[in-house]
């Protein structure tokens, strides 16, 4: 099924960050939440995680409603995603197998010998075998985002959230890691939403697409649309991140 989204509104004091958005994000897609800075997209992929209560509305996972259960269930749903931050967010501390390792030993009772297996599969998964060992500042940045990559995907999650993958990448590294997420989330059926403002990540590998503006819905559709809106904000939206990125 997914994760569906109902009228989700959220306002912080006086400020109305989102004003009452819907969408449903398919399993064994990209999807992809796009905006401008402050358009609410941070604050969306929040809200459906369960860092932030929307004041209105149902955020369903497979048709259950998270942010009504008690603690324990959502635990349960929990358990079921993976997330890849910005910055990647690795402990510098832990090695590359440390790292991987982690939330198999927070979430699961499994051997030390059935973690190195599962460690291993996920490492060779994002072409990064025999860097068990390393530390991430002996990684450069798009090893980081495989390591980061290999972790979020290591309880084998039915949903994935990525933040802003690309960020800090080269246009090469970058397009790596978007065919990886790509292929994972095909090969796992993994429901994956992805908040980007990367065009190229976009046109790339995004299936569906909703943009956000002024913390609204503005526009939803497929890569292969969204060239043809005919939505102002949309197309300046494009040119802009265009122009930036030359």
């Amino acid at each position: 099924m997914g994760i569906e989204i109902r009228d989700i509104k959220k306002s912080f004091g006086e400020k109305e960050v989102l004003k009452g958005v819907s969408f449903d994000f398919e399993q064994g897609k990209v999807n992809m939440i796009i905006g401008a800075s402050g358009s609410g997209k941070s604050v969306m992929l929040k809200s459906i995680v369960g860092l932030h209560k929307p004041d209105e509305g149902l955020v369903l996972y497979d048709g259950q409603d998270f942010h009504n259960k008690n603690p324990k269930e959502q635990k349960d749903i929990r358990k079921n995603i993976g997330m890849l931050f910005q910055s990647s967010a690795l402990f510098d501390s832990m090695t590359v197998e440390e790292n991987v390792s982690f939330p198999l030993k927070m979430f699961t009772s499994q051997s030390t010998h059935e973690i190195k297996e599962r460690v291993d599969f996920c490492l060779q998964r994002v072409n990064l075998v025999d860097s068990n060992k390393l530390y991430p500042s002996e990684l450069s940045g798009g090893m980081q985002k495989r390591v980061g990559i290999a972790r979020a995907i290591a309880l084998n999650p039915k949903y994935l959230f990525v933040d802003e993958p690309n960020s800090g990448l080269d246009p090469l590294t970058a397009s790596v890691v978007d065919k990886l997420i790509q292929e994972l989330t095909v090969e796992f059926e993994m429901t994956t939403i992805v908040v980007s403002h990367d065009m190229n990540s976009v046109m790339n590998i995004g299936d569906k697409i909703m943009f956000l503006y002024h913390g609204k819905k503005e526009w939803e559709g497929t890569n292969k649309e969204i060239l043809y809106s005919n939505n102002k904000a949309l197309e300046e939206f494009i040119f802009v991140s265009d122009l930036i990125k030359r």
